[in-house]
């Protein structure tokens, strides 16, 4: 009798144990009787009819995240792999819609984003899927909002995270991009170059500029001094001619002396002798008298009438400036 007493007490309190069990946060528990829906019980210590009542399962009504890899092709047929993150969760007044309505719901999430995307990239050419994924996205959340919010999800973002063209595609991309790149490089270091080649045109130009004028000068300064030297020497009674050959003489002299203090110099001048510089006096003052004849002989030549029809050269007369006559 006693063994009844404590085996009936043992079955009581299991009983009463059973009767209590505890509900997380952020989750909901079903409850059904003998197999029927009865309640939603929420987060705490809860009660329930031991054997009667049973705990048919329980909600997560946390956000919950789904990532679904799909395969598609673009417009102009490059075959991409997505991947599109869905955040949602079950909203807390249709935990009975989403229990009893849905038994597989990630393979329904699934089923939407397959269809919406396989109908939205295929409008598009693979820069533009990159460029309005966020579209493609909006897209995917307002086909799931309408359809999933019936069976008590709600759908909170959808993201696209990944966009995955072929590997050679890739590649083609890559190169496409560093041959752009190294275009604009080439242009940028074409206008560079013409730059520096305008810059230094213009710094030549100057410099040849200001050269050009200090050689005016120079020669200026060394007529100026060559007029002077010969007005010194004629005041001594050297006459032009000679004065002439003297300074051409005494500056083949200061040539010679500073070619030869140039130590690395391999200028050599022919004639070079001793008895150069007195052959060369001699043939200019000679040169200089020669020519001092012929003019005066020229000047006191008569004038010739030229004739009309007569062309040959007997008739030329370079001082004769008078106009051709016809013959009488």
């Amino acid at each position: 009798m006693d063994v009844f007493l404590i085996v009936l007490a043992v079955f009581g309190l299991i009983i009463l144990f059973s009767s209590f069990f505890t509900v997380k946060q952020q989750t909901a528990v079903v409850i059904e009787r003998f197999g029927k829906f009865t309640s939603i019980r929420n987060s705490g210590l809860q009660l329930k009819i031991p054997i009667i009542d049973r705990v048919a399962g329980r909600v997560n009504l946390r956000i919950q995240q789904l990532d679904v890899l799909i395969e598609t092709k673009t417009k102009d047929n490059v075959f991409i792999k997505m991947k599109v993150s869905v955040q949602f969760k079950v909203i807390q007044d249709k935990v009975y819609e989403a229990f009893y309505k849905l038994e597989y719901p990630h393979d329904q999430i699934t089923a939407y984003v397959f269809d919406v995307v396989r109908a939205e990239v295929p409008k598009l050419i693979l820069d533009d899927v990159f460029v309005r994924k966020d579209d493609i996205a909006i897209a995917v959340k307002r086909e799931l909002n309408e359809a999933m919010t019936t069976y008590g999800y709600d759908i909170i973002n959808t993201l696209v995270t990944d966009i995955d063209p072929d590997i050679q595609v890739k590649n083609a991309m890559n190169r496409i991009n560093a041959a752009d790149r190294e275009k604009t490089a080439a242009e940028f270091e074409s206008e560079a170059q013409r730059i520096r080649i305008v810059a230094k045109a213009k710094a030549e130009a100057e410099s040849k500029k200001l050269q050009g004028q200090g050689i005016a000068d120079q020669r200026r300064e060394i007529a100026r001094g060559l007029v002077e030297s010969v007005e010194v020497l004629n005041s001594v009674g050297i006459n032009s001619q000679e004065a002439s050959a003297l300074i051409v003489v005494t500056q083949h002299y200061d040539t010679l002396q500073a070619i030869g203090a140039d130590t690395n110099s391999n200028l050599i001048l022919l004639p070079n002798s001793p008895q150069a510089g007195s052959d060369m006096l001699n043939n200019m003052v000679a040169s200089f008298t020669a020519s001092n004849q012929i003019g005066e002989t020229m000047k006191n030549q008569p004038k010739r009438v030229k004739s009309k029809n007569d062309t040959t050269s007997t008739d030329y007369n370079p001082s004769d400036t008078s106009n051709p006559t016809d013959e009488v």
